[in-house]
């Protein structure tokens, strides 16, 4: 069998993105040679029109469906067994990606009601997982996104996501909501 189809076969089958090294390391080809053969590959998916697309996200390189197929796969895929996120679990799911590592108390103060329904519904899904804890009494733990937040969201990481400038609060604004979740700082009152 030739090495596209190949790498063809394996990123058909792959649930998650596959890393250039481990389709080498498979396939007992140089990296160097698999890497060209991806890129190859991306190209002349591209180049044919066809409904599918290569790309390299989430560390590593999956198949895609054409952008131009989005309306046709969305009436498609248009059915009650494929529930969408919530409106909270996608609020929770921006502050999560924008703040991490965040605690639950931070989210739901963000966002003004309690999140923990939407953090378990978002860390069932994959999307977050716990990354640590918190310093301090309590050691809250702390939500990070995962690599498939990554490859849903079409990303190869999270300097990719778009900035926040306008929708920002004021420094002060984040300072009263942060300050509750920050390891004790000594004081500079020099009253006795």
């Amino acid at each position: 069998m030739e090495t596209r189809a190949l790498l063809e076969a394996m990123l058909f089958v792959a649930e998650d993105p596959i890393p250039t090294s481990e389709l080498a390391e498979v396939m007992e080809l140089p990296l160097t040679e698999v890497e060209a053969e991806l890129a190859a590959f991306a190209a002349s998916l591209q180049e044919e029109g066809r409904g599918l697309v290569l790309r390299e996200l989430g560390g590593g390189w999956r198949l895609f469906t054409h952008p131009n197929a989005r309306p046709y796969l969305e009436r498609f895929a248009a059915s009650e067994r494929n529930a969408r996120l919530s409106k909270a679990a996608l609020e929770t799911l921006a502050v999560v990606a924008y703040k991490q590592p965040v605690s639950r108390g931070q989210v739901s103060e963000i966002r003004g009601v309690d999140s923990e329904r939407a953090l378990r519904t978002l860390e069932r899904r994959g999307l977050i997982t716990e990354v640590g804890t918190a310093p301090g009494p309590g050691q809250a733990f702390l939500y990070g996104t995962t690599p498939l937040f990554l490859e849903k969201m079409g990303l190869r990481g999270l300097e990719e996501l778009p900035p926040l400038a306008d929708h920002v609060p004021p420094a002060d604004v984040v300072d009263a909501l942060e300050r509750p979740f920050r390891s004790e700082e000594p004081s500079t009152d020099s009253r006795s």
